[in-house]
């Protein structure tokens, strides 16, 4: 998978992952898609670790976006916690 599939199924994934965690978000739409187009490559790059499997041909693949979407809800997790701590 390219550089421009990954970055597509990062915002996508970026978009799910805030859905799936809602609440108000410090940076907006913008920071939360990059923190989408993160996760995607942490969470191919997990799951390529751990599944033995590279993932360059595999867009449509459900393991694909699971990994994607569970590294951009990871970030974001992380994301929230280092800006809640900053604020106090």
């Amino acid at each position: 998978m390219g550089i421009l599939a990954w970055i597509i199924l990062g915002l996508i994934a970026g978009v799910i992952a805030k859905l799936l965690l809602p609440g108000r978000d410090p940076g907006g739409c913008l920071i939360t898609m990059l923190i989408g187009v993160a996760g995607a490559a942490l969470g191919g790059w997990i799951a390529a670790e751990v599944f033995d499997r590279p993932f360059e041909k595999h867009f449509f693949d459900l393991k694909t976006w699971g990994a994607a979407i569970g590294g951009s809800l990871i970030l974001l997790i992380l994301y929230r916690i280092i800006f809640v701590r900053t604020r106090r």
